[in-house]
């Protein structure tokens, strides 16, 4: 009895540990808003926890900026028909997001994707809001 007291104890220790750790989005992105960037991909890191899309992209003054976007993780991703291989270094894309809570910082939380070359949508309906 002893035994099995022990086991559920370090279970839930264990996954309060793991539920613990993971952020909320709110936390860090205001949800409550939505940014559009067009810009060039520069990098696409394909992992988990989460994916990011770096692309450069003008900020509200119209100055370039390299904008570091939030996305699913690998896993996650690869259900949904991304892989590593779906995005390249040069692609132009459009990003719907919702931006970080701290002014001045470049970041966004992924809403949709759009590759206007090919048509590559990624997101809600695949629609791009203008």
């Amino acid at each position: 009895m002893r035994r099995v007291l022990f086991f559920m104890m370090a279970a839930t220790v264990l996954s309060g540990g793991a539920a613990y750790a993971h952020h909320s989005y709110a936390a860090t992105y205001d949800t409550s808003k939505e940014i559009k960037l067009e810009g060039k991909l520069v990098q696409f890191v394909y992992r988990n926890p989460h994916s990011f899309v770096h692309i450069e992209a003008p900020d509200e003054k119209g100055a370039p900026q390299r904008w570091a976007v939030e996305w699913s993780g690998g896993g996650q991703l690869a259900n949904q028909g991304v892989t590593r291989d779906s995005l390249k270094v040069g692609d132009q894309v459009v990003i719907m997001g919702r931006p970080s809570r701290v002014t001045g910082e470049f970041r966004a939380l992924m809403v949709n994707l759009k590759r206007p070359s090919d048509g590559f949508t990624w997101g809600g309906r695949g629609q791009i809001v203008e």
